[in-house]
């Protein structure tokens, strides 16, 4: 866990230090990590035979969690991004 919260921080400072700098394709390259990340949790899920044998056994109530989860997290960071957005146009 150390490290992970270190590599975050590395990240934060080099961002800091670059802030001036127009890195255009970072948003593209984030997107399509998120994709691949995506892709591969998707791919170590179908490949782990316990996980697939008990699909079955974890019924509706942990589909509508994940599914809540999952749409939880998309509307707060859409609502986080048209507040981003409104406070850029507005300077």
């Amino acid at each position: 866990m150390f490290i992970v919260i270190s590599v975050m921080l590395a990240g934060i400072a080099v961002g800091y230090l670059l802030r001036r700098w127009k890195l255009r394709f970072i948003h593209g390259l984030i997107l399509t990590l998120i994709w691949l990340l995506l892709f591969l949790l998707g791919l170590e899920v179908g490949t782990n035979e316990t996980v697939v044998r008990q699909f079955g056994n974890l019924g509706l109530e942990a589909f509508i969690l994940a599914s809540a989860a999952t749409l939880g997290s998309v509307l707060a960071a859409w609502l986080l991004w048209v507040s981003f957005k409104r406070k850029s146009i507005g300077k």
